[in-house]
């Protein structure tokens, strides 16, 4: 769908619905073979290998989209390069009650206070199951952002089930301890917390004959000494990559949204500035030797080719789909290979860190 025509249209029909209803009407949309989707061609200035894997191209859409894996597959052929699926837990449960998710459309925000609803791991591990086995090439990569039951007692033994669950079918597993919307996740960022359950993960994985990668994913809210440590800590335990950042509990004096004072996770345009900051500092702390994703505030082009210059090999967006439409997508390809043109980059994975080493 056109940009404008979605501006016009789709987006203040969808905007006058509750936001989760509007949400679950997407997914349907997503699922229905009524809606055409004319997946772009691939275009080799845009793919990117890491983890012996190849992206073919660095757009991925965020985890907390296709929180149960029912659209992967659609959301590939609208042209990203790939997608995050999850956060899934081992037992399905319901989340936090509602309304736990809140537009702040004069921001290009949302707040969500979600809390991991989901299926389940065996029922989503099910559609990726059958969507591998009944697709010969998907048109992209799928991860699993993997998460822990509100009530567990054992954190790391819910990471190591899902690990197992989703071994050899995800193509990357991402290891999420910085929701802010599960009482306790944040304080698992902690080392003594992380270190053990990165190991017992670790050690599920290597019965892995794929050699799923394994990928952290950091809050935006961490003190100085914290980010050190969780540099040092990836950097000293093999950890494949780092997804900055998660939502922030944060909450800007700009914001004139109705909704700003809700309780939950702020994401989209006011995050951008402080999770490419976050990017930077990461990229420095970890030399530039662990791939990292970088997520938050991306609503352009313009927003993509900063973070990948900021150390980003990867990027996702979510928020910016509701206000945007789904033809975001493609704009920001395109504006990538023009930009990556205009500053003499032969690929857009050649401007990687570009910014630490003019």
């Amino acid at each position: 769908m056109p940009l404008d025509l979605y501006r016009r249209v789709a987006a203040p029909l969808l905007g006058r619905m509750d936001p989760e209803q509007a949400h679950r009407i997407a997914i349907l949309a997503m699922q229905s073979p009524l809606i055409p989707l004319f997946t772009p061609p691939s275009q080799p200035e845009l793919a990117v290998s890491l983890w012996n894997r190849t992206f073919p191209n660095p757009v991925g859409l965020a985890a907390g989209f296709d929180k149960n894996g029912k659209v992967a597959d659609a959301m590939l052929r609208m042209g990203f390069g790939f997608v995050e699926i999850g956060g899934v837990t081992p037992r399905p449960q319901d989340g936090n009650p509602k309304p736990r998710l809140f537009r702040l459309p004069e921001d290009g925000a949302i707040i969500n206070r979600m809390g991991f609803n989901n299926d389940g791991m065996h029922v989503v591990r099910q559609r990726l199951a059958r969507l591998r086995k009944g697709k010969q090439t998907l048109h992209g990569l799928i991860g699993v952002n993997l998460g822990k039951n509100k009530d567990t007692t054992d954190p790391a033994d819910d990471y190591v089930k899902g690990a197992a669950a989703f071994a050899g079918l995800a193509d990357f597993l991402v290891i999420n301890v910085s929701s802010p919307n599960t009482p306790g996740l944040r304080a698992l960022q902690e080392r003594k917390h992380l270190e053990h359950i990165v190991s017992s993960v670790q050690r599920t994985l290597e019965q892995d004959t794929n050699s799923t990668p394994l990928l952290l994913k950091i809050a935006p809210d961490l003190e100085e000494m914290d980010e050190v440590e969780l540099a040092a800590l990836a950097c000293d335990n093999g950890i494949d990559g780092l997804v900055v950042a998660n939502t922030t509990l944060a909450r800007p004096d700009t914001l004139t949204g109705q909704a700003r004072h809700e309780a939950g996770g702020l994401s989209g345009r006011p995050l951008r500035t402080a999770s490419t900051a976050l990017l930077r500092r990461m990229y420095r702390l970890t030399k530039g030797g662990i791939p990292l994703i970088g997520v938050g505030g991306i609503g352009s082009g313009a927003d993509a080719w900063e973070k990948i210059k900021a150390g980003a090999s990867l990027i996702q967006l979510y928020t910016a789909l509701v206000y945007q439409g789904p033809s975001l997508v493609q704009q920001i390809r395109d504006d990538l290979l023009l930009l990556a043109k205009r500053e003499g980059f032969h690929s857009v994975a050649e401007a990687v860190g570009a910014d630490h080493h003019s």
